[in-house]
C-alpha cells in the first residue's frame, strides 16, 4: 500500500494541475457576471500639509481612466495603476476575480471642506463613474501623530513561528543625517524597512506632514529601493530604503518629524500540522501551489525624530542677505560693452551650488536711468540625488541704451550663509563700463522717445507775381467786425487750443503708462530685433542671429500682452494667444517658429538656408499675429 501511495498521489496531482489549467482558460469575466463596481476611497479627515492616499478601484478590466479635478490638494504621485486577480474553486466551479486600482498620493494645501468629483473608466465600451468624496482638511496639528513602534530590546522571535509577524520581525525606522542644523540648512531624512520575513508588498498609509520644513523628494516611492544586510541585536535583517527626503527648516527651535505609517503584507510559513485528512487540502497546501506560506497584513510606524534648529547668527549678517543657506558660486557675464544707441545688451548672472536654490529671488541691481531694462528671464535647473539637492539658477537681463554716453553698471553682491563654516559669505560681480555711441540716423529716429514731431510743409511759392486780371472789390458798407464770420474765426482758435491741450494730456498719460507703451511698441521693437537679426544673417553670425530672433519672438509676446519674460513658456504663450481669439492655425505656426528657432542651429543642411527659413517664419508670424489683433 505504501509503494502505491507515491505514484497514486503523483498521478492525482498531475490530473488536478491539468484540470485547473483547463478551467483557467475557460473562466468567464466575473466582473461582468456580478456587475461592474467602480469605487473611490480616501480618508475623510486630514490636516493641512498631511499626505494621504486616494484610490479608485474597479472589479473588471477597464481602460481610458479619467481622473477628477482635485482642487485643494497637491498631487505628489499618481495615478499609479495596479492589477490583482483571485481564483476560487467551489464545487468544481472555477471563478476569477480581477481588481484594477489607480492610486494617488495627495497633500492637503489649505483648510476647509473639499469635494472630489467622480472619476470615469470604460469597461467593454461602456463608461462607469465612481462615487464622489468629501474630505475635511483641518488646521495643522489638529490630528495627533501616530504611535511609535520600535523593536523591543529583548532577543527577537524567530520568523519561522507559524502564522504570526512580531514587532521584531519587521519594522520601519526614520533617520536623519543631522539633528542640530541651522535654519535653512539641508537635512536628509531616510525611511528604511528592516525585515526578517518575506514582504510581498507594502503601501504608505500616512506620510509625515513635515510641519515647519520645506520638502523635496529625493527618491520616488515607485522605484526599486536599495537594499543591504545589517546586524541588529545579533540578528541579521534585510534593510530596504523606501523613501528619502530633503528637508529645509523654515524656522528655528525644536521641530518634530512625525512617523511614517505603512501597511505591509508579509509572507510567513504555515503550520506544518494538518487539521484535516482530506487529500485535496493537503495537495493544495503543497509548496508547488504556495500552500507552505500565508500572507499576513500588518500596520507599522516609524519612530518620530526631533530636530533642534539653530537660528542664523545675527552678528556680521550682510545687509543684502535674503536667507539663502548652502554652498554657492556666483558668476556674471555681459555680451558687449561697446554699442550704439538702441543696440541690445545681454547681462547674465548665474548662481550654482548646493542647497535650496529655489529660494534665491531676483538680485538687487541698479541700472543707469538712460537704459531701458526688461524683466529678467529666469531659468532654473534642479539636480536631485540621494546625497541632496544642487542646481543652477540664471537671471538674464535685456538692456537697451536710449542715449549716447559712457555709463557704469555697478557690481551686484550675492550673500549666503555657509553652515559648514558657520559664517556669511558675500560674492560680488565686476562693474561693467558701457560705451554707447549715437549710431546711424535711422537708428536715432527709432530711439527718439520725445513728443512726436510733424513734418513742415511749405504752402504756395516763395515769389508772388503781380496779378494782371480783373480785381474783385467789396462793398464799403459791410465790415468783418461783429459779423458771424468774425465770431467764428474767434472761436476756432479757442476750440483748437482746448483740443490740443486734451490731446497732449492724453498722450502724456499714455506715455506714463509703461505697460501701455510696451504694448504699443511691441511690434516696433520686434521688427527692430529682426532687422538686427537680418544683419547677422548676411554675415552668417549664427549665434547672434538666433539670439536676436528668439528675443524678438519672446519679447513681442511679453510686450504685447504685458507678461513678464520670466513667466513665459510654450504653454503660457499658447494659452495667451488662444485667449486673444487668434486662429488655431496661426497659433500652431507661432509655436512651430519658436521651436524651429531653438533647434535650427542643430538641424542638418546649409547654415544660410536654415537661417533664411527661420527669419522668414519669424517675420511672417509676427505680421500675421499683429493683423489678427487689430
Amino acid at each position: 500500500m505504501d509503494i502505491c501511495a507515491g505514484p497514486l498521489r503523483s498521478s492525482v496531482k498531475g490530473w488536478l494541475i491539468i484540470v485547473v489549467m483547463v478551467a483557467w482558460s475557460m473562466v468567464p469575466r466575473m466582473a461582468l457576471a456580478q456587475g461592474v463596481q467602480f469605487t473611490a476611497s480616501a480618508r475623510k479627515n486630514v490636516s493641512v500639509g498631511e499626505q494621504f492616499r486616494l484610490s479608485f478601484s474597479v472589479n473588471a478590466d477597464g481602460r481610458d481612466f479619467k481622473a477628477p479635478n482635485m482642487e485643494g490638494f497637491y498631487i505628489l504621485s499618481g495615478p499609479n495603476p495596479s492589477t490583482s486577480s483571485n481564483i476560487q474553486i467551489i464545487n468544481g466551479q472555477v471563478s476569477r476575480f480581477v481588481t484594477l486600482s489607480y492610486t494617488f498620493i495627495l497633500q492637503a494645501t489649505k483648510e476647509g471642506e473639499f469635494q472630489i468629483p467622480p472619476a470615469f473608466i470604460t469597461v467593454d465600451g461602456k463608461q462607469y463613474e465612481s462615487n464622489p468624496l468629501t474630505i475635511r482638511v483641518n488646521a495643522t496639528g489638529a490630528q495627533a501623530p501616530p504611535t511609535q513602534q520600535n523593536p523591543p530590546a529583548a532577543a527577537p522571535r524567530q520568523p519561522e513561528d507559524p502564522g504570526e509577524v512580531g514587532q521584531s520581525d519587521v519594522f520601519v525606522r526614520t533617520s536623519v543625517d543631522k539633528k542640530n542644523p541651522y535654519q535653512g540648512e539641508e537635512i536628509i531624512v531616510s525611511h528604511r524597512i528592516y525585515t526578517r520575513v518575506g514582504i510581498s508588498q507594502y503601501g504608505v498609509e500616512k506620510f509625515p506632514s513635515y510641519n515647519g520644513f520645506w520638502t523635496q523628494e529625493l527618491q520616488n516611492l515607485q522605484e526599486e529601493p536599495s537594499k543591504h544586510n545589517e546586524i541588529i541585536n545579533g540578528q541579521e535583517y534585510l534593510v530596504a530604503e523606501i523613501n528619502k527626503v530633503a528637508l529645509f527648516p523654515i524656522k528655528n527651535g525644536p521641530l518634530t518629524i512625525e512617523p511614517l505609517e505603512l501597511n505591509i503584507v508579509a509572507q510567513v510559513r504555515r503550520s506544518s500540522r494538518s487539521r484535516s485528512n482530506d487529500p485535496f487540502e493537503n495537495f493544495f497546501n503543497d509548496p508547488f501551489f504556495g500552500g507552505g506560506y500565508q500572507n499576513v497584513q500588518k500596520r507599522i510606524a516609524s519612530n518620530p525624530v526631533t530636530i533642534d534648529v539653530k537660528p542664523l547668527p545675527a552678528t556680521n549678517q550682510p545687509a543684502d542677505f535674503k536667507g539663502v543657506v548652502g554652498k554657492y558660486t556666483f558668476k556674471s557675464n555681459i555680451d558687449k560693452t561697446d554699442v550704439e544707441v538702441n543696440e541690445a545688451i545681454t547681462l547674465k548672472f548665474t548662481v550654482l551650488g548646493e542647497g535650496n536654490i529655489r529660494l534665491i529671488d531676483e538680485l538687487n541691481l541698479s541700472f543707469p536711468t538712460d537704459f531701458e531694462v526688461y524683466d529678467p528671464k529666469t531659468s532654473f535647473n534642479l539636480n536631485k540625488n540621494t546625497q541632496g539637492i544642487s542646481g543652477v539658477k540664471t537671471f538674464e537681463y535685456l538692456i537697451i541704451p536710449r542715449n549716447s554716453g559712457n555709463f557704469r553698471i555697478k557690481p551686484v553682491v550675492f550673500s549666503y550663509f555657509d553652515p559648514d563654516q558657520g559664517t556669511y559669505i558675500s560674492q560680488s560681480s565686476p562693474a561693467y563700463e558701457i560705451s554707447v555711441r549715437k549710431g546711424s540716423s535711422a537708428t536715432s529716429e527709432i530711439a527718439y522717445s520725445g513728443v512726436v514731431q510733424e513734418d513742415v510743409r511749405y504752402i504756395g511759392s516763395d515769389i508772388r507775381h503781380i496779378k494782371s486780371g480783373p480785381v474783385l472789390l467789396k462793398m464799403s458798407g459791410k465790415s468783418l467786425f461783429g459779423s458771424p464770420a468774425h465770431l467764428f474765426l474767434i472761436i476756432i482758435p479757442f476750440l483748437l487750443s482746448v483740443i490740443i491741450i486734451l490731446f497732449v494730456r492724453q498722450q502724456l498719460r499714455k506715455r506714463s503708462n509703461i505697460h501701455w507703451m510696451k504694448t504699443q511698441k511691441a511690434t516696433k521693437v520686434a521688427r527692430m530685433r529682426l532687422k538686427m537679426a537680418y544683419n547677422y544673417l548676411k554675415s552668417l553670425q549664427e549665434k547672434e542671429f538666433y539670439n536676436e530672433v528668439s528675443q524678438a519672438l519672446w519679447g513681442y509676446i511679453s510686450d504685447k500682452f504685458n507678461l513678464p519674460l520670466a513667466d513665459l513658456s510654450m504653454d503660457s504663450v499658447h494659452e495667451t494667444l488662444k485667449n486673444k481669439n487668434i486662429k488655431d492655425t496661426l497659433i500652431e505656426q507661432f509655436m512651430e517658429t519658436l521651436n524651429h528657432c531653438e533647434y535650427a542651429r542643430f538641424a542638418p543642411g546649409e547654415k544660410s538656408e536654415n537661417m533664411d527659413k527661420i527669419y522668414e517664419e519669424a517675420l511672417n508670424v509676427i505680421s500675421k499675429t499683429e493683423r489678427e489683433l487689430k
